[in-house]
């Protein structure tokens, strides 16, 4: 056992290790090149409309050309254009100022920078892995005046042999016109630093915004909330079922021309229906299979990124999801598959491919949509070919036969009926019943207390995404997770238990897409931080945006059905088994 614990450790740690792989191992010799890196540039308020740093009139320095390349997936997916500076920098070596190259403003020269200035352009560079940005230029008071910064200077902070800071000085500015020639220039300065190396990445995390005491709040809120929900869940279905159990019991014990005319009524009038096959059983079964992989996912992601800090790495937290996701596909088939062949499925290799592919095509086709518009931009969020074959050979050679793998075991492990009533060959009719117990009424009502629970880290992790903060309070996203987990289960249980009480047994896709219908809150939730949280502007971000977030939505969506459709199951399975049934 002890061994076995032994070997899953080292390869957890070696998928860390992979993901933190670098270009090098950030230890430098005195007077050693240090490379400075030019990444992209775009509008301030359009944070994923971004585009080469050289597509704008920039120069280069004279030093030979270094060629970069992606060294993760997540990287060549979030539009990391890593181009050499061409800058002569020398690790402790001070540098003073150093004209490296010169623009003449030509006609179209002009017209990119101003464009430039007038949308509040902003660039990225990296050293050591470290970013910094700067502004390209500013506008007077008047308006009528545009500038641009010429001089960077560049303060490098070391610990013995390695680099713990970076900062950035933009200086000189020089007015916009037409023909004028600008040089451009940089200063570099070391300095000794005290900050250790595994804390230099903490001055870009914002512990004032994400440790507000607002944040806090809400954890204490959402927690009190489940106390209360968990508490009220299970003292009136408690109270409700004991009476309904004393109520059957007292039923049992008339004679058969009583009970006939007796007023029957409740959740057991239906138990030869309660647990017939849910309608479009290959669709159900994809998505359940599918939420369970989602929750499998987002677990790993959340405990490495609070393991290994993979905030710190380019694209690491996206290629650790990726790879995750694939390894661990066959959760997918084996929930899936077991729960379509209890349902009586024979389609099941239909049935595997849906599962299979549900997410990834639903990914891979809103992706390859804005590709094209962003191809149209010429901007570096265009994935290149390369990544869309590499992307495509792991959802076939990968995803498939580990869902195909897991398929098979859930068909042979958990495929059986072991329901604990049987199921009537003819459906019982359903009665009328008051509007407000319509399985629609519940599906939209039952997504209002999981958003609830969830909605003010839902604003710091859109600030994280889509302004220029970095999330790294994963330890709070963990327990927000929980805490959705356990008001999903519990409001949907309480849902079901109406509707069945109502003598409705179309439960399975109630239960599911009313815990669901929080995604459909929290998609509503964007248009509003859209409309009233961000400046953003254009084609390009507005797809890019309500496209990914439709795609956040129904990951959600999925993930929120599927805890209450398992949770709503055990107890279905539990009123049914402790009741005399006939």
């Amino acid at each position: 056992m002890w061994r076995g614990i032994l070997r899953l450790s080292c390869v957890l740690s070696a998928i860390v290790l992979t993901v933190k792989a670098d270009e090098h191992n950030h230890v430098y010799e005195d007077k050693e090149e240090v490379v400075l890196w030019m990444n992209t540039v775009g509008p301030y308020h359009n944070r994923q409309e971004t585009y080469g740093y050289f597509s704008l009139p920039f120069c280069r320095g004279d030093k030979t050309t270094i060629s970069h390349y992606h060294e993760t997936i997540g990287e060549a997916l979030q539009g990391t254009e890593l181009e050499f500076s061409g800058l002569d920098i020398d690790f402790k070596i001070d540098a003073a100022q150093t004209k490296y190259c010169e623009v003449e403003l030509t006609e179209d020269s002009y017209r990119a920078f101003l464009y430039a200035v007038k949308n509040h352009y902003w660039y990225q560079m990296y050293i050591d892995d470290l970013p910094i940005w700067g502004i390209v230029g500013e506008i007077d008071e008047t308006g009528q005046d545009y500038y641009i910064w010429t001089h960077k200077k560049l303060d490098i902070g070391f610990n013995n042999n390695q680099i713990v800071d970076v900062n950035l000085t933009s200086e000189v500015k020089v007015k916009l016109e037409k023909g004028i020639k600008i040089p451009f220039t940089y200063t570099v300065q070391w300095k000794k630093s005290n900050v250790p190396y595994k804390k230099r990445f903490d001055k870009y995390l914002d512990p004032n915004f994400f440790q507000h005491r607002i944040h806090w709040f809400s954890i204490f809120n959402s927690f009190m909330m489940v106390i209360f929900l968990v508490g009220l869940v299970s003292m009136i279905l408690m109270r409700t079922l004991r009476k309904d159990y004393a109520r059957y019991s007292k039923d049992d014990d008339l004679d058969d021309m009583e009970r006939d005319l007796g007023d029957e009524y409740g959740w057991k009038q239906v138990h030869g229906d309660v647990f017939r096959p849910a309608s479009y059983p290959i669709l159900f079964s994809s998505l359940i299979g599918t939420g369970y992989h989602i929750v499998v996912v987002s677990m790993c992601v959340i405990l490495f990124s609070i393991w290994g800090h993979l905030y710190t790495d380019r694209g690491s937290i996206l290629s650790t999801a990726i790879f995750v996701y694939a390894a661990t596909a066959p959760v997918n088939g084996y929930f899936g598959g077991g729960l379509y062949s209890r349902m009586g499925g024979k389609i099941w290799i239909k049935q595997m491919l849906v599962s299979a592919f549900l997410v990834p095509s639903a990914v891979c086709g809103t992706a390859f949509f804005i590709n094209f518009i962003a191809i149209y931009y010429h901007a570096s969020r265009a994935i290149p070919f390369g990544t869309m074959v590499a992307v495509s050979s792991i959802c076939l050679f990968i995803i498939l036969p580990l869902t195909l793998v897991g398929t098979i075991l859930g068909r042979a492990l958990s495929g059986q009926p072991n329901f604990p009533c049987r199921v009537n060959a003819v459906p019982r009719p359903i009665p009328e019943k008051k509007w407000f117990m319509e399985p629609g009424v519940i599906v939209m009502l039952g997504g209002v207390l999981p958003f609830g629970s969830i909605f003010i880290e839902m604003y710091f992790i859109f600030t994280s995404f889509w302004a220029y903060k970095i999330y790294y309070v994963f330890g709070f996203m963990l327990l927000v997770f929980i805490i959705l987990a356990i008001v999903t289960i519990c409001v949907t249980i309480v849902c079901t238990y109406f509707l069945l009480n109502a003598e409705d047994y179309r439960w399975q896709w109630t239960s599911f897409l009313a815990a669901a219908s929080t995604a459909f809150y929290v998609y509503l939730y964007s248009f509003y931080y859209f409309f009233f949280k961000t400046k953003m502007y254009g084609l390009f971000q507005t797809t890019f945006y309500f496209g990914y977030m439709a795609l956040f939505s129904l990951a959600l969506g999925i993930m929120c059905g599927t805890l209450g459709y398992v949770g709503t199951s055990a107890f279905v399975r539990k009123i049914y088994s402790t009741v005399k049934i006939d």
